[in-house]
C-alpha cells in the first residue's frame, strides 16, 4: 500500500525551498510521547545505551567486517547529500537547492565538471581532482576545508577513505572507457559507477543487514508500506531518525588502521575535518574482506549499546551544546524521535503483523522508541548481525524503493543490467570496486 506524504521539517531547522522531501511511513501510528529527561538518562553516560556502563559478553565481534556500517554511513549522506540541514548534521547555510532522494553518488559528483569544477582535474575534468599524489586525501582550502561534493564525508577517516576509493574508482573506469574507445567518458564513467554502486546497495549491503529472503521479496513484489511512484521520492522519517541509524550500534570501540598498528577509538582519534597526514592511511583489507587478504575486523554486534567514543563525541562533530548530554549519539537519536513524533517500535510491529518485543519492556513503561527498538529487536531476532522484522522492513522497502522512484537507477533504465567491472568472483560486490585499482597519471 502507498502511503499518505504528510511533510514534515525536524524541530528547530527550516524547511529548504520547496515542498519537504520528508514524510512518514505509518501516518497513521500515534507519536510515542516520552519524558525527554528520560531519553537523556538512557543514551547519556551511565545510561542503558552506554556500552562502557553495561559490558556485554566478552567478545561482541558481528559476523560482518567492520565497514559496512560506514558504508550504510555514506549511504545515508548520499540521500541526504542537499537535505543536511533537515538532519541537522550541517548548519542550514550549507543547504542547496532540494532534490528528490536518490541513491545517485550526488555526495560525489555534485553539480559536476561545470557546476562543481574545484572537484575536478582541470587538466583532465573527466576526472576528480585528488589531494595527494597517493590519492588518499581530497584537495583542502589553505586553512585544510575539505574541497568535497558533501562536507560529513570529511567527519572521519573511515568514510573520507571510501570517499576517496569512490574517486578513484571513477577515474579508474574512465581510463577504462578510454581504452575501449569511448570519448564522452565522464556521462558514462559517473552512470557505470552510480550503477554499480546501486547494484551492491541492493545485492551486497542489503542482504547482510536484513537478509536475502526479504530483499528477493520487496525486489519481486515491491514494498507493502512504501512505493513512491516514479519521480516523487522521499524519505520516511522512521527510516531517517531510527531504523537506519542502526549502524552507530556496530562502531567498534577501537580500530586497527593497518597491519600491526595500535588500535584507536573512532572518535577522538580519526576525527576529521583536517588534511590526512602521510603514513595516516586507512588499510580498506582491515575493514572489509578482500580477495587475497586475511578476514578483516569485524563489527561490533547490534546490542543498543555505544562505545564510549559516541556517547562523548567531539566538538568538531556535534559544535557547541547546551548540554553535556548533547554530546550523546545515543541521546541526539533518541531526541530526533520524539522532536519528530515517531510512534514506538510496538506499535509499527503490531501494524505490520510482526510479535512486538517483550525483551526490555521494563525501560520504557510507555512503548519504546522506534530507533531503540529496531536495535534490541536485531540483538534478539537477528543474533546482532542483521535488522529484524521492524528495522529490515524498513530498510529494505524505503532503499529499494527509493531505487525505483528514480528514473535514472539500473532498476528503471536496464533491468537485465549486470555489473560489467572486473570481479574476484561470481557475485560483483563492494571488494571489487574497492579494489578496481588506481588510475592512471593524466
Amino acid at each position: 500500500m502507498t502511503t499518505v506524504v504528510t511533510p514534515i521539517a525536524e524541530a528547530g531547522h527550516p524547511s529548504p525551498a520547496g515542498p519537504s522531501r520528508y514524510g512518514r511511513m505509518f501516518p497513521s501510528l500515534a507519536p510515542l510521547v516520552t519524558d525527554p529527561r528520560l531519553l537523556a538518562r538512557a543514551g547519556g553516560h551511565g545510561g542503558i545505551c552506554d556500552a562502557a556502563a553495561w559490558p556485554g559478553p566478552s567478545g561482541d565481534d558481528a559476523a560482518e567486517a567492520a565497514g559496512w556500517p560506514f558504508f550504510g554511513q555514506l549511504i545515508a549522506h548520499d540521500l541526504t547529500a542537499d537535505r543536511s540541514s533537515l538532519t541537522g548534521d550541517l548548519p542550514p547555510g550549507a543547504l542547496r537547492n532540494a532534490r528528490a532522494p536518490k541513491l545517485d553518488l550526488e555526495m560525489l559528483y555534485s553539480d559536476g565538471p561545470i557546476g562543481s569544477p574545484f572537484l575536478y582535474d582541470t587538466d583532465d575534468p573527466a576526472k576528480f581532482l585528488l589531494g595527494r599524489p597517493d590519492g588518499y586525501d581530497v584537495p583542502r582550502n589553505q586553512q585544510g576545508v575539505a574541497l568535497i561534493g558533501d562536507p560529513r564525508n570529511d567527519s572521519h577517516l573511515v568514510a573520507l577513505t571510501l570517499h576517496t576509493a569512490l574517486l578513484r574508482a571513477h577515474n579508474r573506469i574512465v581510463d577504462l572507457l578510454r581504452d575501449d574507445g569511448v570519448t564522452d567518458v565522464f556521462d558514462q564513467a559517473r552512470q557505470a559507477l552510480t550503477w554499480h554502486y546501486q547494484w551492491i546497495v541492493v545485492h551486497d549491503f542489503l542482504p547482510r543487514l536484513v537478509g536475502r529472503p526479504l530483499v528477493e521479496q520487496v525486489l519481486t513484489t515491491g514494498g507493502r508500506w512504501f512505493a513512491p511512484p516514479p519521480g516523487q521520492a522521499w524519505i520516511p522519517l522512521e527510516f531517517s531518525h531510527a531504523a537506519f541509524r542502526y549502524g552507530h550500534s556496530q562502531i567498534r570501540h577501537a580500530y586497527r588502521l593497518v597491519p600491526g598498528g595500535p588500535e584507536l577509538p573512532l572518535f577522538p582519534d580519526l576525527v576529521g575535518f583536517r588534511p590526512v597526514a602521510a603514513g595516516r592511511r586507512v588499510d580498506l583489507a582491515l575493514f572489509f574482506d578482500m580477495p587475497g587478504h586475511p578476514p578483516a575486523q569485524r563489527a561490533k554486534r547490534i546490542d543498543g549499546r555505544l562505545p564510549a567514543s559516541l556517547i562523548a563525541l567531539p566538538e568538531q562533530v556535534t559544535g557547541t551544546v547546551d548540554a553535556v548530554a548533547h554530546r550523546s549519539l545515543a541521546v541526539r537519536d533518541l531526541l530526533r524521535g520524539e522532536t519528530t513524533g515517531l510512534p514506538s517500535g510496538e506499535s509499527v510491529a503490531r501494524h505490520i503483523g510482526a510479535p512486538p518485543l517483550t525483551a526490555g519492556k521494563g525501560s520504557w513503561p510507555h512503548g519504546t522508541p522506534l530507533w531503540i527498538y529496531v536495535l534490541n529487536e536485531a540483538q534478539h531476532h537477528g543474533g546482532g548481525d542483521r535488522l529484524g522484522e521492524v528495522g529490515g522492513r524498513i530498510v529494505a522497502e524505503v532503499l529499494i524503493g527509493l531505487l525505483r522512484a528514480d528514473p535514472a537507477s539500473y532498476l528503471n533504465g536496464e533491468p537485465g543490467w549486470r555489473p560489467a567491472l572486473p570481479a574476484a568472483g561470481p557475485a560483483y560486490g563492494l571488494a571489487d570496486l574497492l579494489t578496481l585499482g588506481p588510475a592512471r597519471p593524466s
